[in-house]
């Protein structure tokens, strides 16, 4: 199949090897690459040149990740020569530097942990070998990672029946959808990260895109219009990669890499792991998806994790929406378990979970391999769990439909969200940003505040955006209490900034106005003459306006009502 190819094993670091240890006989795992190091020549016969199977249990030589203290000795021919205390202590360090590497993962992206955990070139070569890799066409996906640049990851649950012992799950004979979708953002300085699930049931477009046939031929997909989110992938021939455009024309950001896996990517790593812990609010027994689970805390693996994942009718409303909740939930507390001590200091485990993640995952060819993942965990290994936050994509019942069966997105929350995202704004920073940006307009406007319900304006629209006046005076009235707003149509011309123009005596109503909106200073217009006692002030929402109740000098706070998981704490799903 030319539009799957497996990893390889050409990028491997020849100073990651096994290495024998003459005192004990046993080949221990080198991932010291210390600068001047002889590396010493495979014996000709190894007791053993791979790590143990699971089967050999713990007495056999060590797995990766094991490493043995021992005294300095004479250096012979087959030998590693003696190293000072001083290269001694810097080997230490290094094999701490890459351990970090290993303290950050999450769900579905535990591939990140086999950068750190594979190091023999056999090892490396089996968990390279694991993972399918698809070129998405007409996309480049092999940039890396730049400094000081955000980048996104596109993570894709899907719902085909892959894998053994998934036969009951998804569609029968279907090529699957993207039954589960998360868009996770990681930010330019690389201390936060935030996961925005968007609702399968969402109604989009989806744009025309190019996908690589089994055959190896490139088939161009046509456009659909308000069709939902999940059949961008699998149907009608479509691969991640579009899935990846249809994200890109509705976040309004570049997604560089996608990773998708199946129904045993849950199974698999919580087993790996020792189980994850979940909290439910009562007792749940729900036959459909054959989850059992009294109140309180629970340790679930395997089918029983898979199980709490996709049940609709054990929480809320039995939705989508609120099982999205449960998930991230779920996904928030693998988090902390793949980052718990149990795990990090467990080589086993380690190995266990490399093997299952990289086994259960589909990814670009631009993170297809060990050493482009471990590229990935670096970047990532600096978020503390505290700076990971979870939220859904706001979204209103769709207005065509009697049956309320699908979604579209909130016209006013989405687009303040999205432009969150675009400006690398940090869900969980936002109250340190948010009073940033209140200091900052103290200091440029200073003087009293009118109550929302004194203010008077006109908004005109010459930004361009169709509708934008409207949902402008939405926000205005909805939101803000600004009862006394109208919409004006359309400006008389384009207008480049957006700008408020009023009377010495509306200054109190223009800052308050200038709070709500995030107007910087440059934006406000005095006039001259007082007005009369009625007269509105007028608003010309100009090219810089980016969504009703998206600031104008850049997004300081989340849409009101967001609701956001925190990966650092435990929530009961109810």
């Amino acid at each position: 199949m030319d539009a799957h190819s497996r990893g390889r094993a050409d990028e491997i670091d020849p100073a990651d090897q096994w290495v024998l240890n003459p005192r004990t006989g046993n080949y221990e795992l080198r991932l010291d690459h210390s600068a001047g190091q002889s590396r010493p020549q495979a014996p000709s016969r190894p007791r053993r040149t791979t790590a143990p199977s699971p089967a050999d249990g713990p007495a056999d030589s060590p797995v990766p990740g094991q490493r043995r203290r021992r005294a300095p000795e004479p250096a012979d021919a087959g030998q590693v020569p003696p190293q000072s205390r001083r290269k001694r202590k810097q080997g230490k360090q290094g094999a701490s530097r890459k351990k970090k590497v290993l303290l950050w993962t999450g769900g579905t992206m535990a591939f990140v942990l086999v950068g750190g955990a594979a190091g023999a070139y056999a090892l490396y070569n089996k968990l390279n070998n694991n993972l399918d890799v698809v070129d998405v066409v007409g996309k480049n996906t092999n940039a890396g990672f730049a400094k000081g640049k955000a980048f996104n990851i596109l993570v894709i649950g899907t719902d085909k029946r892959t894998g053994e012992g998934n036969g009951g799950y998804g569609d029968k004979n279907s090529p699957g959808h993207a039954d589960t979708t998360i868009l996770f953002h990681v930010s330019k300085d690389r201390t936060n990260a935030t996961a925005l699930s968007i609702p399968r049931d969402m109604k989009t477009d989806i744009p025309e895109c190019q996908s690589r046939q089994p055959d190896g031929t490139i088939k161009t997909i046509p456009a659909e219009t308000d069709v939902r989110f999940n059949v961008s992938l699998g149907q009608d021939g479509r691969d991640p990669g579009c899935v990846m455009r249809t994200v890109e024309e509705l976040a309004g950001v570049q997604v560089d890499h996608f990773m998708m896996a199946d129904f045993n990517a849950v199974k698999e790593m919580t087993t790996a792991v020792g189980g994850v812990k979940v909290c439910v609010a009562k007792a749940v027994n729900d036959p459909k998806s054959h989850l059992k689970l009294p109140a309180g805390e629970s340790v679930v693996k395997g089918e029983q994790a898979l199980a709490f994942v996709r049940t609709r009718h054990s929480f809320g409303n039995e939705s989508d929406l609120d099982r999205i909740k449960v998930q991230q939930q779920f996904l928030s507390s693998m988090i902390r378990q793949m980052k718990s001590n149990e795990t990090l200091t467990d080589p086993g485990k380690l190995y266990d979970l490399a093997n299952a993640a990289t086994s259960a995952l589909t990814v670009d060819s631009g993170i297809g391999s060990l050493t482009k993942l471990e590229d990935l965990a670096r970047e990532l290994s600096s978020i503390d769990t505290k700076n990971i936050a979870f939220t859904t994509l706001p979204v209103i019942d769709n207005p065509a439909e009697k049956i309320r069966a699908t979604v579209v997105p909130d016209p006013v929350k989405a687009p303040q969200l999205f432009a969150m995202l675009q400006s690398d704004t940090s869900l969980t920073e936002v109250k340190k940003k948010q009073q940033d940006a209140k200091n900052a307009q103290a200091a440029l406007l200073k003087g009293t505040r009118s109550t929302a319900a004194e203010v008077r304006v006109d908004v005109y629209n010459g930004s361009g955006v169709t509708g934008a006046a409207q949902s402008t005076i939405n926000w205005l009235q909805n939101e803000e209490g600004v009862t006394r707003s109208s919409n004006k149509s359309n400006a008389p011309e384009k207008a480049a900034k957006t700008t408020l123009t009023y009377a010495p005596n509306q200054a109190d109503q223009a800052r308050k106005l200038a709070d709500m909106m995030g107007l910087p200073a440059t934006a406000l217009k005095p006039g001259t003459q007082d007005a009369g006692e009625r007269e509105p002030m007028t608003l010309v929402l100009g090219a810089d306006f980016k969504g009703a109740g998206v600031p104008i000098a850049g997004p300081a706070k989340a849409p009101k009502d967001l609701v956001k998981v925190e990966a650092d704490k435990q929530i009961c799903a109810k």
